[in-house]
C-alpha cells in the first residue's frame, strides 16, 4: 500500500513528472541495523527508517532517495511493535543525542547483541559468533561526560538536532549524571555576556570530587578530578578523554585484561591510562601510546600515583608510532587496542600483525568498524577466543564490545606439541 503526491516541475525544455518529496509509504520494520535505523522493503526498494522499532507497521515520509535506497521518517505509527514504549524525554526525535528511547530496555539489549552478531557475520565474515549477552547498565542518569553545543545568536545550549547543525535547546537531559545535569542548569542560568562570544561548544565530565568544564569561563573551571575504578585511582579533566559510563568500567577492564600477563604489553590509544595502569601490574614492561598530550600527561601521573615505574607513555598518533615501533629485546605478549569510533587505521592493524603479539584485546564502540578490523586480524593469523559487550550507552544504538584474540598458529602448534608429547609417552 502506498500513496504519493505528484507534481509538475518546470524545466527549461519541458514539463517533467517527478515524485514530490512528500511521498509516503506504509512499511513493516523487519529489524534494526548498525547505526540504529529500521529496515523495511517496499516497491522493490530498501527503506531505512529512523526511530523505528522491530515489528512496527508505519506510515513513513520519504526524506531522501539514493539509488535503490530510501531514507524515511515516521509520519504515523499504524501498529506499534511489542518492543515499543513511549519515549519519556520531551526532546526525543528532535535532539540527536538518543535514538533508542522508543524501545524497552530489554529490547535495546537484544537489538544491540543482534547488531554485533550481524556485523561479525556480514563484515568480518564469521560463520560462528561466540555466545554473549550485553551487560546492562543504569538506564538513565548514567552519562558522566558530555559535549554541549552553544548557539550564541539564538542563545540556546544543548545538543545538535537530528541530522543538522542546529542546536536543540535542552533544559533537562535524561541520561546525564545528576552532577552534570546540575552543571548544565547552572550554565543555562549564566548571563550570556559572561560566555566568550567565540565559544561554540563545552566539554564537561564528572568524577568523585566534582565537575570539570572545558574551556574555563565565568565560574566554570577545567579543574582536575579523580575517580576510583576498582582498586585504581585515575586523575583527569574535561580536556582528556574518559569513558562516559563509569558504572561499567570495572567489569570492562576486568574482561579486557583477564589472563593477560607476560613480558611486554602495549596499550594503543591509551588515553589517561584506564587500561595502562592495571596492565602495568601484569607485565614486566608496558608501553602506552596516545596522541592527546593532556591525556598522556595524566597517564604518566596516574602511573606515578600507583607506584608503577615499568611503563613508557608516548605522545604520538598510534599510526605514526607503530611504523617504527621498538619494544626492545622482549617479545610482545599482549596488545590492548581501544580506538575511536572510526576504528584502527590500516597502518595500525599492519603494525600489530608485524609485532605478532600472543594475545589482542580489541575494545570498540562501533560494531561495524570493529568487524572490519577483526577481518584483517583474523586473515593475519588470529582467532577469536572470547567476546563480551557492555551497554555503556543506554538509550542509543551505540554499544561497547570487547573481543579477545589469540594467535591461531600458536594454538595449532600447542595442539601439535601436545599430540607429539602424548605419542612419545
Amino acid at each position: 500500500m502506498n500513496s504519493s503526491k505528484r507534481a509538475f516541475i518546470l524545466h527549461p525544455s519541458s514539463f517533467i513528472l517527478k515524485l514530490a518529496m512528500t511521498k509516503e509509504l506504509i512499511v513493516d520494520i523487519e529489524r534494526l541495523l548498525p547505526g540504529g535505523l529500521g529496515l523495511a522493503h517496499e516497491e522493490g526498494k530498501t527503506i531505512f527508517v529512523s526511530l523505528a522499532a522491530p515489528g512496527d507497521r508505519l506510515r513513513v515520509t520519504i526524506d531522501r532517495e539514493q539509488g535503490n535506497v530510501l531514507f524515511a521518517s515516521i509520519k504515523e505509527i499504524l501498529t506499534p511493535s511489542p518492543m515499543r514504549v513511549e519515549p519519556p524525554c520531551p526532546y526525543f526525535g528532535s535532539c540527536g543525542g538518543c535514538d533508542f528511547q522508543q524501545l524497552t530496555y530489554e529490547a535495546q539489549l537484544i537489538t544491540k547483541a543482534e547488531i554485533i552478531r550481524d556485523c561479525l557475520r556480514r563484515i568480518a565474515g564469521l560463520r560462528t559468533v561466540p555466545d554473549f549477552s550485553v551487560v546492562p547498565s543504569n538506564e538513565w542518569r548514567y552519562r558522566s561526560r558530555a559535549v554541549w553545543q552553544l548557539d550564541q545568536d539564538r542563545r540556546t545550549i544543548g545538543y545538535y538536532e537530528r541530522g543538522s547543525r542546529r542546536v536543540c535547546d535542552v533544559a533537562d537531559c535524561a541520561v546525564l549524571a545528576p552532577e552534570l545535569q546540575q552543571t548544565l542548569e547552572r550554565i543555562r542560568r549564566t548571563s550570556w555576556h559572561l560566555i566568550p562570544p567565540e565559544l561554540k561548544h563545552l566539554q564537561a565530565v564528572t568524577g568523585d570530587d566534582g565537575v570539570s568544564v572545558a574551556p574555563s569561563f565565568a565560574e566554570f573551571q577545567t579543574k582536575e578530578l579523580q575517580l576510583k575504578v576498582g582498586e585504581e585511582v585515575y586523575k583527569f579533566n574535561a580536556e582528556a578523554f574518559f569513558q562516559i559510563n563509569q558504572t561499567l568500567l570495572a567489569p570492562l577492564i576486568d574482561f579486557a585484561l583477564e589472563s593477560a600477563h607476560g613480558e611486554t604489553g602495549l596499550d594503543l590509544y591509551c588515553g589517561v591510562g584506564l587500561f595502562t595502569v592495571p596492565l602495568a601490574r601484569q607485565f614486566k614492561q608496558v608501553i602506552g601510546v596516545e596522541s592527546n598530550p593532556v591525556s598522556t600527561s595524566f597517564a604518566r601521573r596516574n602511573l606515578e600515583h600507583a607506584g608503577l615505574e615499568n611503563t613508557r607513555i608516548i605522545t604520538a598518533t598510534v599510526s605514526d608510532w607503530i611504523e617504527t615501533a621498538t619494544i626492545g629485546e622482549a617479545r610482545c605478549d599482549f596488545v590492548l587496542v581501544d580506538p575511536p569510533r572510526a576504528g584502527a587505521e590500516s597502518a595500525v592493524i599492519k603494525g600489530i600483525l608485524k609485532l605478532a603479539p600472543l594475545q589482542i584485546s580489541y575494545v570498540s564502540c562501533d560494531p561495524a568498524t570493529l568487524a572490519r578490523d577483526l577481518k584483517k586480524l583474523i586473515a593475519g593469523g588470529y582467532q577469536i577466543a572470547a567476546l563480551a559487550a557492555f551497554d555503556i550507552f543506554p538509550q542509543t544504538h551505540h554499544v561497547e564490545t570487547v573481543v579477545k584474540l589469540t594467535r591461531a598458529r600458536m594454538v595449532e602448534s600447542t595442539i601439535e606439541q601436545n599430540e607429539s608429547d602424548q605419542q612419545a609417552a
